[in-house]
Parts: C-alpha cells; sequence; structure tokens
C-alpha cells in the first residue's frame, strides 16, 4: 500500500513538472526523452515507468530515489532485443566459442615443411688419397623415392642443399673405380652434415683371356699370306713370314690353292707364258695364229693348275705336309741361299719337324704326267718328256725360293714383320 502511494505522489510531480511546460513542446519532449535514456533492457513495464519517471525528473531538477523491489531475490531477466538483427547465411558460425580454433603441428613429420633444410657435403679419393672428379653421387630417399644427384669437381668436393631432414642411401660411381654405396645417413632439421671421406677401389679387371685353336689361330695368319703380292698385283701367297705359323687344316690348305689358281693374276701369268712359248715356237704341234695361242693358253695354266692343286693342296693334306715357304731371313746369305735351295726336296710337316718334301716332288712328277695328256702328240716323248717336265718344275722352285729369301720380300706389300723367337732352331 505504501509503494503504491509512493508511486502516485510521483507521478503526480512528474505530471505537474511536465505541464509547466509550454503546451506545444511537453509532447515530443517526452517522447524524445523517453526514447534517449530509457534503456530496452528493463524487468517489467512497471519498472521501465518508474525509470523513466526517475530519469525525467533528475533531468528537470526533482529528486528521485529508485524503489527497491519489494522482493530481494527476484531476478531480472534481460529484455529481448525490440529490433532483431537479421540472420547473415554467409557468417560463419563457432559452437561454443567466439573464433575458431587453430592448432599447430605436434611432430616434425607434421611440420617438416615449416623445418629448415639440411645440408650434406663430402669428397670423393683413391686410395692414395688423390681426389676423384667428375664421380656421380647419388642420394636416395627410400620412403619417397626421391633422388638427388650431384658430379664431383676437380677437388673431389660435393654438396648437397635443401635436403629434407631424414634418412637417406648414398651411391657413388666413377669411372674405372669400384662402386661405393652406404645406407641409413640421417639428416636433422638444419644440420651441416659431412660425410667422411669417400674412397673408391680400383675396378677389378677381367684378365680371363679364351684361348684359340690351332686352327683359329692358322685362320687368322692365313688371312694376312693372302694379303700379300708382288708389288701389289702378283699374288704371294704361298709363303709365311712367321717361322712358327701355325699348321693349316686341310680345308684350309685346299682354300690356299683355290685362292691362288684362281687369282686374275694367275691367268694374266698363264697368258704370258702361252706368247713367249708362241713366240718361241714351242710345242709346234699347237701351230700358230690365234689357235695355237690358245691351245698354249690352255696348257699353260693346266700346268700351272695340275702341279698348285697336286702338290699344294691334294699330297699335303694326304701326307700332312705344309705347302708354304718358311722365310728365314736371318744367318749368313750362303746358309740362306742352301736353306731356301733345300726348301724344293725338305719341308715341315704339321707337327712342326722337317721332313723330305714328298708333297713337292711327286706333285712335280704327277703334273708333268697330266701334261702328256694335252700336249700334242708331236711332243709327247712319254717317260723323258715326264721326268723333263719335273726336273723344270723342281728347278722352277729352287729359283722361285731364293727370290723368296733376298727379294720378293722387299717388293712385295701386305707383309708383317717377322716373329722369330731366339730359341728357335733352323736348319
Amino acid at each position: 500500500m505504501q509503494y503504491a502511494t509512493e508511486a502516485r505522489r510521483r507521478a503526480r510531480l512528474v505530471r505537474k513538472r511536465v505541464l509547466a511546460l509550454p503546451r506545444g513542446l511537453w509532447r515530443p519532449c517526452v517522447c524524445i526523452l523517453l526514447g534517449a535514456i530509457v534503456p530496452f533492457e528493463v524487468a517489467s513495464p512497471r519498472a521501465f515507468a518508474f525509470q523513466a519517471v526517475s530519469q525525467l525528473v533528475g533531468k528537470t531538477g526533482g529528486v528521485l530515489e529508485p524503489e527497491s523491489p519489494p522482493n530481494s531475490n527476484q531476478t531480472v531477466a534481460p529484455a529481448a532485443d525490440p529490433f532483431p538483427a537479421e540472420p547473415n547465411p554467409n557468417k560463419p558460425t563457432f559452437p561454443n566459442s567466439s573464433a575458431p580454433e587453430l592448432s599447430l603441428p605436434s611432430s616434425p613429420a607434421q611440420g617438416s615443411a615449416l623445418q629448415p633444410p639440411a645440408a650434406v657435403n663430402g669428397v670423393v679419393i683413391d686410395d692414395t688419397g688423390a681426389a676423384i672428379p667428375g664421380a656421380t653421387i647419388t642420394l636416395d630417399d627410400p620412403v619417397s623415392h626421391q633422388k638427388l644427384t650431384a658430379t664431383s669437381d676437380g677437388d673431389g668436393l660435393f654438396s648437397f642443399g635443401a635436403v629434407i631432414p631424414g634418412a637417406y642411401n648414398i651411391t657413388v660411381a666413377a669411372a674405372g673405380f669400384a662402386p661405393w654405396a652406404v645406407s641409413g645417413i640421417l639428416t636433422h632439421s638444419g644440420q651441416d652434415l659431412d660425410l667422411p671421406a669417400v674412397e673408391l677401389q680400383v675396378a677389378s679387371v677381367d684378365s680371363t683371356v679364351q684361348a684359340l685353336s690351332v686352327q683359329q689361330v692358322a685362320e687368322q695368319q692365313l688371312y694376312v699370306e693372302e694379303q700379300q703380292r708382288l708389288i701389289g698385283i702378283v699374288p704371294n701367297f704361298y709363303v709365311t713370314y712367321n717361322w712358327n705359323a701355325a699348321p693349316l687344316s686341310p680345308g684350309q690348305k685346299f682354300r690356299l690353292g683355290l685362292r691362288n689358281s684362281y687369282d686374275p693374276f694367275t691367268f694374266v701369268g698363264a697368258g704370258i707364258g702361252a706368247g713367249i712359248e708362241q713366240g718361241f715356237n714351242q710345242l709346234p704341234g699347237y701351230g700358230q695364229g690365234g689357235t695355237g695361242y690358245a691351245k698354249r693358253f690352255g696348257a699353260s695354266y693346266a700346268d700351272n693348275f695340275d702341279g698348285t692343286m697336286i702338290g699344294g693342296v691334294i699330297l699335303p693334306i694326304l701326307l700332312h705336309q705344309d705347302p708354304r715357304y718358311f722365310y728365314k731371313g736371318t744367318g749368313s746369305i750362303p746358309s740362306r741361299a742352301l736353306y731356301a735351295i733345300s726348301t724344293v726336296v725338305i719341308c715341315k710337316g704339321d707337327n712342326g719337324k722337317w721332313q723330305p718334301n714328298y708333297s713337292n716332288v711327286l706333285g712335280n712328277l704327277a703334273a708333268a704326267g697330266i701334261s702328256n695328256a694335252y700336249y700334242p702328240a708331236s711332243d709327247r716323248n712319254g717317260a723323258g718328256l715326264t721326268i723333263g717336265n719335273a726336273l723344270i718344275g723342281t728347278a722352277g722352285g729352287a729359283i722361285g725360293s731364293l727370290f723368296q729369301e733376298f727379294l720378293i720380300k722387299k717388293i712385295s706389300r701386305g707383309i708383317p714383320p717377322p716373329a722369330v723367337p731366339s730359341s728357335v732352331t733352323r736348319p
């Protein structure tokens, strides 16, 4: 009751003060004052009225004391905002918090990108301590399989910068040296790692040599002999300038005979011989003119072919003898001349020993006997012609050997230097 009385008294006082204002101004002033000085967040309309009246009285010079609520335990809830803000759909919301919470990496793996890089340095040397330039150094990450490559400089030094901390494998390779490798090199953030000197060992050399067979060695030597030509034109195949030349196989002896018989200059030589015979009217049974020359040409080539194939191929294969002339090249002139002449009756066997040259002697006799088959009937003399032609062939062989020993080598091409061991004993 007392509270209501006091409120009515204060209301009358406010009304009296307001009515004292000019009539045209008191209503707007009340509205302006109430909107400017009275907050919206009040507990109830009665409290709103009391607060408005109290502040208005204070502005106009009156004294009003705030009234205490009858119940001191009453909780005053804030009033709702009469002009609520419209929600903004683009504004992020953070539940139970006014700002998002930032999290920092808690482990080196999560923050490796934020860690300072490491550096790896080293030097490559050989077993004597000398620097090895140009060596290739590879830094390999076994997890990510990323590789960094560097090359050692003139002092053997190398360096890797901006290396992500972690474990790495290192390999080093250089020409002429065995490869070097090590694993588990650890680098830490900001570390400048100096490796121990990398010492490379010289790569081992495979000294295994595949031995050649006797036939393979003979094949190589025969190839060289087939390049030998007198003044670069006349074939000089049946001489070897290697005193210890390997023996020829049957196939190689046959190939050498055919190579000599079918050489273009062999036909030229037969033509020259036929011309000389016709000029001296030898074997007159062939006559003169083109027909006589053709017959002499055929006979001359047949004599050469028969002598080569019988004395240089067939009999050497059957008797296991070497048909080639072995150039001596050392000793006195008489000893060399005697050796050259003797080769028509002695030769080297396939076993490397010297023996009677049955192949040459019998080959000349056989070739002379065959020649009776195509010589003119008027010039056939049976055994006499055969023996005479055999002796001529043998003498021609001796003269040819003398030329081989003293002259032909000097004017021939494709001849290798002789290999004559000092321990070899010659006849």
